[in-house]
């Protein structure tokens, strides 16, 4: 009796045994599938917002002349102006705004296009604006740049006589594709010298661009 008592007990610590081993590699399967998912798991990088102040863009000729003068370039990624000829995702030139995608206009001094960015213009605010519609980007061309120039098409409205001011159009952000596939929206804040509150056309220096920027530096990310 005693020996089929232990042979039943022998059983049973050998099932106890295979449950707990079969645990032991369930849970290490698990910890090695956890482990791996998170390496698979990239951070995202943080989103970054900031003015960019009297951004000096002046242009030649014009009044009949033919226009001429370098683009200021900028990058979105390094928040700075750039003498590269590739690595740049918009670029100024008086009251001009080019992008680096698409083809050139064929103005004088004008850089041509190497990278994909495109534009286009919403109706908004910096903070309300918060989606990209990749429906709608455009790019320059060889009969117009994709933000269009002239009084109330693109950016700006310009006042005319007496004041002959101009005004970038409140509500309207510049949403760009950059030229390596990423996304920033830009609001412009001021044409003029130290961006006055009231701006004089006869006292305050121009081109000095002054804007707010977003840049998405996630790839794929379509949102801000």
């Amino acid at each position: 009796m005693k020996s089929q008592n232990n042979k039943n007990n022998s059983k049973k610590i050998n099932k106890m045994s295979k449950k707990i081993q079969l645990l032991a590699l369930v849970a290490l399967f698990i910890g090695f599938t956890s482990c791996d998912d998170k390496e698979d798991i990239v951070p995202l990088l943080e989103v970054a917002s900031e003015t960019v102040s009297n951004l000096y863009a002046p242009q030649g000729g014009g009044q009949g002349q033919p226009v001429t003068g370098e683009f200021v370039k900028f990058n979105f990624e390094t928040g700075l102006t750039t003498t590269s000829d590739t690595d740049w995702d918009i670029a100024f030139r008086g009251s001009s705004i080019i992008i680096n995608g698409g083809v050139t206009l064929g103005t004088g001094d004008e850089p041509n296009r190497t990278g994909e960015a495109a534009v286009y213009i919403a109706s908004g605010t910096m903070e309300t604006v918060t989606t990209i519609d990749t429906s709608l980007f455009t790019q320059d061309s060889d009969t117009g740049y994709a933000i269009t120039t002239g009084s109330g098409n693109g950016w700006y409205t310009y006042a005319g006589s007496p004041t002959h001011l101009i005004t970038p159009i409140p509500g309207k952000i510049l949403i760009i594709k950059t030229h390596n596939g990423l996304y920033a929206k830009v609001e412009i804040l001021s044409y003029y010298e130290g961006a006055p509150d009231v701006p004089d056309a006869f006292i305050d220096a121009t081109p000095y661009y002054t804007f707010n920027y977003v840049y998405q530096p996630n790839k794929d990310v379509t949102t801000f």
